[in-house]
């Protein structure tokens, strides 16, 4: 896996589909519609110090809308969490397209919050909103619907907004059916500009449960920006190091105890940018979270990213984003069909370059499929059993250069008791994914508890690796051998689903499952064991940030990394744990 960030394994992006036609219009929008943007963000100004509530700036937003003549709506909605209620007011406005009947639709959307972080308000990412809406109505060229969506909070307002036009509504949402709708949503961009200026563009594509948009998307972005908008475009808010040795030093790819001749070496430079960026991507897609606001939209199949401003002291504005954003409409406003020619599973290494799937993938399905060969090769390990009879021990005294020769007998390989610890090791984890998503966990948050609660049930399991059969096989041994299998299984879907997840997996299941065996030491048991269960159950008391972050995403956004944790991960941990147990 250290070899995915080499720029050799890497190759240029390229545009798939045809009719895109990315950078080759002439842009309307000029220094008029800048003053307009300006405009709406002094009153986004006079908002923020009035403190006005949520209720507040959704009728002002509604009111804006309707004042272009826009069919506008103010959406209302409630989560219920463990943690008690989560809510908020969306103002969406609708521009009905003069050349189709209305059965497609773009959206340009922004969030109340921006997603730098530390309540950091997206207050210029809001105002492009209100000003396009005002530039784009003048226009008789677009062929879909147009959506301008200012959602509350950062995620919860546009996850209810979805929701709502899409008629999904889960079980824990309050809202009301939305009075303004369009068809059928195909692409979608989100404006996040939270500082004064910005230097670079900077893309955000990973989407809830680790899908990702169609790649033309991005790729077409990235024409747009370097020649409709004289912007550079960059992966997340990653500068390379040309770029960010004056603007940015704290972006410096290297510790400051690194030698300077390996600082200044340009291939340890691009190769450590790279690492950055992969490193990145398998943080979101590992843990299913989204990078922004765009990603709740996937599960919808609406290709969609999010444009990030780079907060730098210039020399970009309204100017050159308005430009940006309208050729990216224009560029969209061309498609014929969804996006479906480019990949859907890749991972961007720089700006210009990606890997495509058929180049990352053998790397969990190598270490997968030496799993399963370790387990079979468990599972015909316990079916034999070697004899030495008392005629081989007496010819090996009279003759102690040869060793005894025995006799292979087959032995049988009851499975019963390996399934039993199978099936409770994970109907504990149901249990206590169950345990941290209630009120009593939110209410009262004893990790150490649940940790030491689930490391101590599993030994009462021991007995059930005893046989005391010696025509079958050891329990200890049928278990590791469906615990590998079992594992792999779980790690080869993975590698199509959520490569990065895949991964993780990979890191840390590999090597600590194939190598868990029985110890005739009671000492040594017993610390390999407590290993495994730090290894399966340690988060809950090592990061109960991430924790806590994992439930939220679970019971709001529907990412399904906290179950999976629970139910299968530390599960097949534990397996492995109560092998080592054997002998103890």
């Amino acid at each position: 896996m250290l070899l995915i960030p080499i720029p050799m394994l890497s190759q240029g992006t390229y545009i798939d589909e045809n009719a895109l036609q990315p950078a080759q219009v002439n842009t309307y929008w000029n220094w008029g519609d800048v003053h307009t943007a300006d405009l709406q963000l002094y009153q986004l100004d006079g908002i923020q110090e009035r403190n006005l509530t949520s209720e507040q700036r959704a009728e002002f937003f509604r009111t804006e809308f309707s004042k272009l003549g826009l069919a506008a709506s103010i959406q209302n909605y409630t989560f219920s969490t463990s943690k008690g209620t989560v809510s908020g007011n969306n103002a969406y406005a609708v521009m009905s397209s003069p050349r189709a009947a209305g059965t497609e639709a773009i959206v340009i959307s922004a969030s109340w919050l921006s997603r730098a972080g530390r309540g950091t308000l997206n207050l210029r990412g809001t105002s492009t909103v209100l000003s396009l809406a005002a530039f784009l109505k003048d226009y008789s060229l677009w062929a879909k619907d147009i959506i301008f969506i200012i959602s509350d909070d950062y995620l919860h307002g546009m996850h209810a907004w979805l929701n709502a036009y899409h008629g999904t509504i889960p079980s824990n949402l309050r809202t009301d059916p939305l009075e303004h709708t369009s068809g059928v949503i195909w692409t979608a961009l989100n404006i996040d500009y939270s500082s004064h200026s910005f230097s670079h563009l900077g893309v955000f594509y990973e989407g809830l449960n680790g899908r990702l948009p169609n790649q033309d998307l991005i790729n077409s972005f990235r024409l747009i920006s370097h020649y409709t908008g004289g912007v550079p475009m960059t992966v997340y808010d990653h500068l390379e190091y040309s770029d960010s040795v004056d603007k940015l030093p704290e972006q410096n790819l290297f510790p400051p105890w690194v030698p300077p001749f390996i600082k200044q070496s340009p291939q340890l430079q691009q190769y450590g940018y790279r690492v950055r960026n992969v490193v990145r991507h398998i943080g979101y897609q590992a843990r299913g979270m989204c990078s922004g606001v765009h990603g709740l939209m996937h599960q919808f199949r609406i290709d969609a990213i999010t444009l990030f401003a780079v907060p730098a002291d210039g020399p970009h504005g309204f100017h050159a984003l308005g430009r940006i954003v309208e050729s990216t409409l224009r560029t969209m406003n061309n498609l014929l069909e969804r996006l479906h020619a480019s990949f859907f599973f890749y991972i961007l290494t720089s700006p210009g370059t990606f890997m495509k799937i058929g180049m990352f993938l053998p790397s969990t399905i190598l270490v997968s499929v030496a799993m399963l060969f370790r387990g079979l090769g468990e599972w015909v390990t316990a079916g034999w059993v070697c004899e030495i009879s008392e005629v081989s021990l007496k010819g090996n005294e009279t003759e102690k250069s040869s060793p005894a020769k025995g006799t292979w007998r087959n032995r049988r390989r009851p499975m019963l008791s390996a399934l039993i610890v199978v099936v409770t090791t994970h109907v504990l984890g149901v249990l206590v994914f169950n345990l941290v998503c209630s009120r009593w966990f939110a209410e009262y948050p004893s990790v150490s508890f649940i940790f030491t609660t689930v490391s101590v049930i599993p030994p009462v399991l021991l007995p059930l690796l005893s046989t005391n059969a010696p025509e079958a096989a050891p329990t200890s041994m049928l278990l590791k051998s469906s615990n590998l299998c079992l594992a792999s299984t779980v790690i080869s879907i993975m590698s199509l689903l959520n490569f990065s997840l895949a991964a993780m997996l990979v890191t840390t299941m590999g090597i600590p499952l194939a190598t868990s065996c029985t110890s005739s030491s009671t000492t040594t048991s017993r610390l390999r064991y407590a290993g495994y269960c730090v290894l399966a159950w340690g988060w809950l008391v090592l990061v109960p940030g991430e924790v806590e972050s994992a439930i939220w995403n679970w019971e709001v956004l529907g990412v399904w990394f906290a179950p999976f944790i629970c139910i299968v991960y530390a599960p097949l941990v534990m397996q492995a744990a109560i092998v080592c147990l054997q002998g103890s």
